[in-house]
C-alpha cells in the first residue's frame, strides 16, 4: 500500500533549485535510508513532506487516508524547562488524556445516578472497558518505566533523566526527541540523522528499533553500518533526482557502480552512432547540391535523430574534498600513559591506566557515552590534569586536534581569516586552498558560525592539515560528513605518515581505519586487535 506519494515535486529556495520533477512512492513497512551529499536537499525533502516548504506549481504530495507522520529534525524544539524524562513522558499526550478520562469514568461509577440507572451504568462500563484497552495499548501503568527504559537504551545516563533539557547537549536533546516520536508511534517516521550522537550500544539499540518498528521508517544517515543493518531500501538524492533501490547500502553501491559502467558504455555507443549519422547528413547535404533525392534522406535521418531517447553522460568523477594529510615521522614512542588515574568528586573515571602508542599506529578509542573518552583526550592535550600518573608525549611530536563540537573554531571569525592565520598565507592563497575543501567563493567570506555542521567539519580538517601535525587526535571526525567526504578522510588517514588516535562511533569508519581498539571498560583500557567488526566478533 502506498502511504505517501510525491509527484512532480520541484523545490526552489532563494535562487537555488534543490530538486526538479521528483517522484517518490513510500510503501507501508519500508525501512528507507535516504542518502546524498550534504546540500543535496535531504532535510528539505523531509520539511516539504511536513509542510514546512511548499512545492512549485504542479507538484503534489498525497497521503493515504488517516496516515500520520512523525518528524525528528536535526535540532528538535523542546521545552527546555522540562527534565529529559518529563519531556519524553509528554511525547504522547494521549496517555495522560486517557488516564484522566478513565479516572472520571471510574469516579462516576460511585454516583448513585449512574449505578441506579441500568442504561447509564452499562454505558459507563462500556466506556471504562474501551478506555482500559486503549490505556493498556499505550503502555498503561508501565508507561513511565517504558519511557525510562527507552531513554536509557538510546544512551542517556540515569543521572541525566532528571536534569532539565537546558543543561543537556544538543545530542542528548535529540535522543529525547527521538524517544517522544517512538512513543507516539506514527505510521511513518521521518528521522534526520537520528544516530549522530549515539554511542555504539545506542546505535545497536536504534537499529533494533528501526528493524522491529511496525510502521514505515525513512531515515537520513551517513552511517554506512546502520544503512546495512537496518534498512530495506536506499533512496539516493543526487543532482535533484531521486533513485530508489531495494536492498542495503553495500548492495546499492555495487549496483550503482554496475549501472554507471553500463550507462557509460551505452552513452559511448550512442555517441558514436549519432556522430556517424551527423557525418552522413553532412555528406548528403553536399551531394544534395547535385541530386535532389539526397534531400529526402537528410529529412529522414534528422527525424530519426530527433526520435532517439538521449542517454545522459554519467558523472563518473564527482568533485570531492581534496584532503591530504602529509605528516612526518617524529619520535618512535608517540604517547605513553603511566599510572593515570582520574576522578570527578566521588566518581572514578580512570584507575591506574598504562598504555603506549607507537609511531604509525591507527588506534580507535571507544566506550559508552560518559565513559571518559573526551576526558582522556583533554588530558593528552593538557587541558585536564590526571589525579596521579604521568602523560608523556614524544619529544618530536606535534599534535593536531579535531574537536567533536567544533569548539576549536572561532564562530565570529570568517572562514578565509581562519585559514589565513593558521597557514600564514595571503587571502588569495587561503581562498584557493579552501576551494579544495568544497567551499564556494561566497562561503569563504562567511562567518564560521553561519556554516552548517558539515562545512565546519571540512574547515576543521583543513586546519588540521595546515597544522602540519604528525599525531592526530580526532574526536568523532565523521559526525557531520557525508559518505563521500568520510571516504576521502579514510583514504587520507591510510596515506598519512604519522600516528592517529581517534574517538568514533562510526563502525564502518573504524573497520576501514584502525588496526586496534582501546575500549574503556570499568575505568580501564582494554585492548582488542583489529577494527570494530573484529571487536564485535570477540565480544560474542
Amino acid at each position: 500500500m502506498v502511504q505517501l506519494q510525491l509527484a512532480n515535486i520541484t523545490l526552489v529556495l532563494g535562487a537555488k533549485r534543490i530538486f526538479e520533477n521528483l517522484n517518490w512512492e513510500i510503501q507501508r513497512g519500508q525501512k528507507i535510508g535516504l542518502i546524498g551529499a550534504n546540500g543535496a536537499g535531504k532535510s528539505s525533502l523531509f520539511k516539504m513532506i511536513e509542510g514546512e516548504h511548499s512545492p512549485e506549481m504542479g507538484g503534489v504530495i498525497t497521503r493515504a487516508r488517516l496516515i500520520t507522520t512523525g518528524y525528528l529534525s536535526q535540532s528538535p524544539e523542546l521545552d527546555s524547562s522540562l527534565t529529559a524524562l518529563d519531556a519524553a513522558l509528554a511525547g504522547n499526550p494521549r496517555v495522560a488524556e486517557v488516564h484522566a478520562e478513565l479516572e472520571l469514568v471510574e469516579n462516576s461509577l460511585g454516583d448513585s445516578e449512574i449505578y441506579s440507572n441500568e442504561r447509564k451504568l452499562q454505558r459507563a462500563l462500556e466506556a471504562q472497558h474501551k478506555l482500559i484497552e486503549e490505556y493498556n495499548a499505550l503502555g498503561g501503568d508501565s508507561y513511565p518505566a517504558r519511557v525510562r527504559d527507552l531513554l536509557l537504551g538510546l544512551g542517556l545516563a540515569q543521572s541525566e533523566l532528571t536534569k532539565p533539557l537546558s543543561v543537556l547537549s544538543g545530542g542528548q536533546k535529540k535522543l529525547v526527541g527521538l524517544a517522544r516520536l517512538l512513543l507516539v508511534r506514527p505510521d511513518i517516521l521521518l528521522l534526520d540523522e537520528p544516530d549522530n550522537h549515539l554511542d555504539l550500544p545506542g546505535k545497536m539499540f536504534l537499529e533494533k528499533l528501526i528493524r522491529e518498528y511496525e510502521g514505515t521508517v525513512v531515515l537520513i544517515s551517513h552511517d554506512r553500518y546502520l544503512l546495512d543493518a537496518a534498512v530495506t531500501h536506499i533512496a539516493e538524492l543526487e543532482d535533484g533526482k531521486l533513485t530508489l533501490f531495494e536492498g542495503d547500502y553495500s548492495s546499492f553501491i555495487t549496483d550503482k557502480e554496475m549501472r554507471l559502467a553500463r550507462q557509460e558504455e551505452l552513452f559511448q555507443i550512442q555517441k558514436r552512432g549519432l556522430a556517424r549519422m551527423e557525418m552522413a547528413i553532412k555528406r548528403y547535404r553536399l551531394w544534395a547540391q547535385f541530386n535532389d533525392k539526397f534531400a529526402t534522406r537528410i529529412h529522414a535521418m534528422e527525424a530519426r535523430m530527433a526520435r532517439v531517447d538521449k542517454i545522459d553522460k554519467p558523472n563518473l568523477d564527482r568533485k570531492r574534498m581534496d584532503l591530504r594529510l602529509s605528516g612526518w615521522r617524529g619520535s618512535n614512542k608517540v604517547l605513553e600513559l603511566a599510572g593515570i588515574s582520574k576522578s570527578f568528586g566521588s566518581k572514578q573515571i580512570f584507575s591506574n591506566l598504562d598504555e603506549t602508542i607507537w609511531h604509525g599506529e591507527r588506534v580507535g578509542l571507544i566506550g559508552a557515552n560518559g565513559a571518559g573518552k573526551s576526558v582522556l583526550l583533554r588530558m593528552i592535550l593538557g587541558q585536564e590534569h590526571p589525579d596521579s600518573g604521568e602523560i608523556k608525549i614524544g619529544p618530536s611530536i606535534s599534535i593536531g586536534h579535531y574537536a567533536q563540537e567544533h569548539e576549536t573554531l572561532d564562530f565570529n571569525q570568517t572562514v578565509v581569516d581562519a585559514v589565513r592565520y593558521a597557514g600564514e598565507m595571503s587571502e588569495g592563497r587561503a581562498t584557493a586552498f579552501l576551494l579544495h575543501y568544497l567551499f564556494t567563493y561566497k562561503q569563504v567570506s562567511q562567518k564560521i558560525g553561519e556554516l552548517s555542521g558539515g562545512e565546519r567539519s571540512r574547515l576543521q580538517l583543513a586546519l588540521v592539515v595546515l597544522s602540519g601535525a604528525n599525531f592526530l587526535l580526532l574526536d568523532e571526525p565523521t559526525n557531520n560528513l557525508d559518505i563521500a567526504s568520510a571516504e576521502v578522510l579514510e583514504q587520507a588517514l591510510e596515506d598519512f605518515v604519522g600516528t592517529v588516535l581517534v574517538i568514533s562511533h562510526d563502525r564502518y569508519f573504524l573497520d576501514r581505519t584502525v588496526e586496534r581498539l582501546l575500549v574503556i571498560e570499568n575505568g580501564q583500557l582494554i585492548e582488542y586487535q583489529g577494527g570494530y567488526s573484529d571487536y564485535l566478533e570477540k565480544k560474542r
